[in-house]
């Protein structure tokens, strides 16, 4: 079901076919006080691998919301949680643990994936004493390739999540979009295949924070040379695509799949709008609960959309998040 917002929708109207947009717990939220404790959930030799934890400033058992951050496995942090998403669903009564993972081309897919899982483990088994939540129903979100990894999320963990919530995320890793050269201005670079590798290869990192080097320019290259399915995983994407399989969201959905909401928009060119119809085609088929929201015009991360869309896109996320977390 794909959602082209109107203007009383955006706008948050109740009206007969609209009423998921009524959110008085979110729009009568108060800003909470809240804490913030990093733990580490897992270690691979000397490499500890963290989660901050973000939750209220008391002792109640909250719900809690997964997320993982994006930067195409390459770049990124726990840190980078959305500070919309973080501020809504610490106000909103949720615990949110963000988790690091190990990122490639230093780790490969596999390992990547086994972090995913290994964090997930982790939160249920210690999460309940630790920071007290409740782990009987999980939510997962997060942009770009953390989109990618909350779709992972909802086929590859066990218990199953609960619900997720993918903004601009992707469900195929070799498809002509990733696997061959990108024609966008946002991938081109002008250095050569040793400067690029120059700017990763020094061990394993779960937190490109702790590189000096610029990773958002390997990630260019790759995307410049069609390269990055086989960067992040080791295997030729042409010869043997079906190593990718069990890490692709596409070849895996089932009718036991988690109810889904997709955010994307339509003019996106570093993680096409497609990827999100593929994702809601695949969810149709195998009758899983599921809603797409449109943003026209918007590119990656929903820039240049209606600001009123946006918002209104945001909101209609969060319900169908609570209502399946209730």
């Amino acid at each position: 079901m794909s959602t082209l917002l109107n203007r009383r929708q955006m706008l948050g109207v109740c009206a007969a076919g609209a009423s998921t947009l009524c959110l008085p717990s979110l729009t009568r939220a108060k800003q909470a006080k809240t804490k913030m404790k990093t733990f580490t959930f897992k270690k691979v030799g000397n490499l500890e691998i963290k989660a901050d934890v973000h939750r209220a400033d008391d002792n109640q058992t909250r719900p809690v919301m997964v997320w993982f951050h994006g930067g195409a496995l390459i770049v990124g942090h726990r840190g980078g949680v959305s500070g919309r998403v973080l501020k809504d669903m610490l106000n909103t009564g949720y615990t949110v643990v963000s988790f690091d993972y190990r990122l490639a081309p230093e780790t490969k897919l596999p390992e990547i994936i086994a972090d995913l899982e290994d964090g997930f483990t982790w939160l249920h088994e210690k999460g309940p004493d630790l920071f007290n939540v409740d782990t009987s129903k999980v939510a997962v979100s997060g942009g770009s390739a953390g989109g990618c990894l909350t779709m992972i999320a909802g086929y590859r963990t066990r218990p199953r999540p609960t619900v997720l919530v993918p903004f601009w995320g992707y469900g195929d890793l070799i498809g002509d979009w990733i696997g061959k050269p990108s024609p966008h201005d946002r991938h081109q670079t002008d250095i050569t295949k040793a400067e690029a590798l120059r700017q990763v290869g020094d061990g394993a990192i779960a937190d490109s924070r702790e590189s000096q080097k610029n990773r958002g320019e390997f990630y260019k290259y790759c995307r410049q040379h069609g390269t990055w399915p086989q960067a992040i995983s080791g295997w030729d994407h042409h010869r043997n695509p079906e190593k990718f399989y069990p890490y692709m969201t596409l070849k895996n959905v089932t009718k036991d799949y988690p109810p889904t909401l997709m955010v994307h928009g339509t003019k996106d060119t570093d993680v096409p709008y497609e990827q999100s119809t593929l994702m809601a085609e695949q969810l149709k088929q195998h009758g899983v609960e599921h809603q797409l929201v449109t943003i026209p015009g918007g590119e990656h991360g929903l820039v240049g959309g209606d600001p009123k869309l946006i918002e209104a896109a945001y909101q209609q996320a969060f319900q169908f998040m609570h209502e399946r977390m209730s």
